[in-house]
């Protein structure tokens, strides 16, 4: 009776049913584990499977990991430790942590890199989140230089007189740009060149004897570990994105040679495998430079690294225009836009977008394949737990060592790969 009187209007309700609790199944952890754990039988099956699996690694390292030793100058008092348990011999790690970290680097300095290191964190801030403030893009601009000066030494007017050659390529392209766009940026790029390649180390000799302003200069043999490993991947990264921009847009171009050059280098490059360019690098390079020419090991394997990232961004970078609807090509050209424009406001930053996942991925990969210089002598993490296995005192240690560097090299990759999700859904637009 009492809902008969609820409604005025036969099968329209107008008031409202009190709100019940929803059922204990649709909420909370039982809920989820339904959905995600025990939602058909094939994933019921699995997840037995996988439980059992987490089960015997847990109960086969669990017992090896809870008998750790740290303190121990040996394996061999290890064992003696240890007794005949099995147990990790993490003493290694203790012993040898600031090899595996900065390798041969001159232990005075130590406070060099890791200012270096805290620095890099300061300047990638304000690119990589919006709410860190623009007007720290400006140390962003002057830290690689600044970095340089930290990490290898010697006279801070050679860093100076490099960052003068931005300078001056700058003030040609203002001054060529009355020309063209193309003719301003070709002006800009062949300035700076010329500004390092002959004047800025004869500048930067006179004024170190003018007024000498220098820290201990370190070789580059004196660096390894994953102070190495940083430098080629963050460098590497940096610097091939834009590279890889250029060249896809290169590929994409209607002027026949700038489409040539790019297509040539970016085939070229994605069908020859690093380690053949890294051997290029340490050993064929040489033999194509001025005699008597003294070109960093370091630095040419950063070049070679930085070129064979910027050829798959680029394809990666392609991959986004090919999935912009044609429409946004038409758009452009309705609104007058001119070629450069239009990528900047419109192409560019949307292909970027449908990008992202693929360009992490390439970091990725990138930053994994520093280990690979160990096979031209440079010693990264890899080659020093090499050179420690071969001491006596460490002789036999295998686990301790490769599980370390790999628990280093997961939770670099892993904050890219964060970045990467956490990026995509900054910049999701559609909303579904």
């Amino acid at each position: 009776m009492s809902d008969t009187h609820s409604q005025t209007v036969a099968y329209v309700r107008d008031s409202m049913l009190p709100e019940k609790s929803p059922p204990s199944n649709q909420v909370g952890a039982i809920r989820w584990l339904r959905e995600n754990l025990l939602s058909g039988p094939l994933n019921i099956i699995l997840t037995i499977l996988s439980i059992l699996i987490v089960y015997v690694l847990v109960r086969a390292i669990g017992p090896w990991l809870l008998h750790s030793i740290w303190n121990a100058g040996s394996l061999s008092e290890c064992r003696e430790i240890l007794n005949g348990e099995s147990g990790a011999c993490f003493g290694v790690i203790k012993d040898r942590w600031h090899q595996l970290i900065f390798g041969f680097y001159p232990p005075e300095i130590y406070w060099r890199p890791v200012l270096t290191f805290v620095l890099m964190l300061v300047a990638i801030a304000p690119i990589l989140f919006a709410g860190v403030p623009r007007k720290m893009l400006w140390f962003s601009a002057i830290f690689p230089a600044l970095a340089f000066w930290l990490i290898w030494g010697g006279t801070i007017w050679f860093t100076i007189c490099v960052l003068l050659g931005f300078v001056v390529g700058y003030v040609a392209f203002v001054l060529l740009r009355r020309v063209s766009d193309l003719f301003a940026v070709i002006g800009a790029v062949v300035a700076t060149v010329l500004w390092w390649v002959f004047l800025s180390g004869p500048l930067s000799s006179e004024l170190a004897q003018i007024l000498p302003l220098k820290i201990q200069h370190v070789k580059s043999h004196e660096l390894g570990g994953f102070t190495v490993s940083i430098i080629i991947g963050v460098t590497g990264i940096v610097m091939s994105l834009p590279l890889g921009i250029l060249l896809c847009l290169g590929r994409q171009s209607d002027m026949p040679l700038v489409k040539w050059i790019s297509v040539g280098f970016i085939e070229f490059i994605r069908g020859v495998p690093l380690i053949t360019l890294l051997f290029t690098a340490s050993l064929l390079l040489n033999y194509f430079l001025p005699p008597g020419t003294n070109f960093d090991i370091l630095l040419r394997v950063i070049i070679m690294v930085t070129l064979f990232s910027a050829a798959y961004i680029a394809e990666v970078v392609r991959g986004g225009f090919a999935a912009l609807p044609r429409g946004q090509y038409e758009a452009a050209d309705a609104l007058g836009l001119d070629y450069w424009k239009a990528q900047r406001l419109i192409l560019l930053p949307q292909a970027l977008k449908i990008s992202i996942p693929g360009i992490v991925n390439t970091f990725i990969g990138l930053f994994k394949d520093t280990t690979l210089v160990v096979f031209i002598g440079i010693l990264d993490p890899i080659g020093l737990s090499s050179a420690i296995r071969a001491d006596s005192n460490w002789n036999g240690i295998v686990w301790e060592l490769y599980g370390f560097i790999a628990l280093c090299f997961f939770i670099f990759c892993f904050s890219m790969s964060r970045y990467s999700q956490y990026l995509e859904g900054k910049l999701k637009t559609d909303h579904r």
